[in-house]
C-alpha cells in the first residue's frame, strides 16, 4: 500500500523523482527500509519547490544510477539544480547593438608582425 502511495506522490513530482523513488524502494532486502529515505525525499520538494527537486533528482541521475538522499540535497542545498537552468538561459545567442554591429575583441588587438 505504502509503495503506490510514494510513487503516486512522486508522479506528482515528475519522472526523474519517480526513477529516484523506486530506486530507495528496491535498494533495500525489505522494501519498508526505503521508506524513510522516499518521505524525506519527497519532503524536500516542500522546502525547496517541486520544480527544483525534480531538477536535482535528474543531475543527481546523471551523475549516477543509485542516486543516494544525500546526493539529492547536497544538489539543493549548493543551488547546483539552478546551474541547469542559467546553462540553457546563457546558450542564446547575445543580442546585435542597435547600429547593426559591433567591433570585438578582435578588431583592436594588436598585431604581433
Amino acid at each position: 500500500m505504502e509503495l503506490r502511495k510514494f510513487i503516486n506522490w512522486a508522479e506528482k513530482i515528475g519522472e526523474n523523482t519517480v526513477v529516484v523513488v523506486r530506486f530507495f524502494l528496491g535498494a533495500h532486502k525489505v522494501e519498508q527500509q526505503g521508506y524513510k529515505s522516499c518521505m524525506a525525499l519527497l519532503k524536500l520538494a516542500d522546502k525547496y519547490s517541486v520544480k527544483r527537486l525534480e531538477t536535482a533528482c535528474a543531475k543527481a541521475l546523471s551523475y549516477t544510477v543509485r542516486p543516494s538522499l544525500k546526493s539529492v540535497q547536497a544538489i539543493l542545498k549548493s543551488g547546483q539544480d539552478k546551474l541547469l537552468e542559467s546553462n540553457s538561459a546563457q546558450e542564446t545567442p547575445p543580442e546585435t547593438s542597435q547600429y547593426g554591429f559591433t567591433r570585438g575583441a578582435e578588431y583592436y588587438k594588436r598585431g604581433n608582425n
